[in-house]
């Protein structure tokens, strides 16, 4: 008895099958008689390529199909085609009818695997921008992490370049600041020197002032010495002037 059945290939993890007419008796990865397509379980969905004529053909002639092997037949429409074959051959309809059936069952069933496969892609691209913000989510979590563990030595080299540049402004101001300083001292000095000097003015205009006084002073008291003794000297000529007229006048 012929079989129709699949044949393991591939590596281990990845397998993929040959669909083959082989004999019953035959093991799993044997001798076949044919092989009549492929399938790839490993895409989404499954890849099969076949040869629907020879698949036919081979059910026409008796073959079993195992039962991983008719689901695949059936899928691409084996199955359905043998059976109207059958029709055909009992005269219950015409070849152009079961072709026209045919037809129609593979352009309905073309458009249910496109609509399947756009929703693949679709639901994949979804999951794809879904990791991508779980990813950028948890890149953030990170960063801030990362930030958090390295703003206390961030801290302490901002410090550094801020104290590293401070030092020379500071050397650079230190001489200005003597030079205020010095400055600033010279200015005091001056003033200080100032405050003397208006101080001794006053105190040798009083000086002055008490000199200018006492000169007056003396002044008057000079007078009234020459005028007192001025009348005396006169009473003195007037004495002397009296004795000497009463001898002239005794001798007379």
């Amino acid at each position: 008895m012929v079989k129709l059945r699949l044949r393991r290939q591939g590596r281990k993890g990845k397998p993929f099958y040959y669909i083959v007419a082989a004999d019953a008796r035959a093991p799993r990865d044997g001798r076949f008689i044919e092989r009549i397509g492929s399938y790839n379980p490993n895409t989404n969905p499954a890849t099969i390529d076949l040869n629907l004529d020879d698949a036919v053909r081979w059910l026409g002639n008796g073959a079993v199909p195992t039962d991983t092997c008719r689901a695949i037949l059936s899928y691409k429409g084996a199955m359905y085609k043998h059976h109207l074959n059958k029709g055909v051959n009992k005269g219950a309809l015409t070849q152009d009818q079961a072709d026209e059936k045919f037809n129609n069952w593979l352009a309905e069933k073309e458009s249910k695997v496109s609509a399947k496969i756009d929703s693949i892609s679709k639901s994949a691209a979804e999951s794809a921008a879904a990791a991508h913000k779980r990813e950028e989510a948890v890149k953030l979590e990170r960063e801030k992490a990362i930030a958090e563990k390295l703003a206390p030595e961030v801290e302490a080299t901002e410090e550094t370049v801020e104290a590293t540049e401070a030092t020379p402004e500071a050397t650079e101001e230190a001489p200005a600041e003597e030079a205020t300083e010095a400055s600033t001292n010279e200015a005091v000095e001056a003033t200080e020197a100032e405050a003397e000097t208006t101080e001794k003015e006053p105190a040798a205009e009083a000086e002055v002032t008490e000199a200018s006084t006492e000169e007056p002073a003396e002044a008057s008291e000079a007078p009234t010495e020459e005028t007192t003794e001025e009348p005396a000297a006169a009473e003195s000529a007037t004495a002397e002037e009296a004795t000497e007229e009463k001898p002239s006048e005794d001798n007379a």
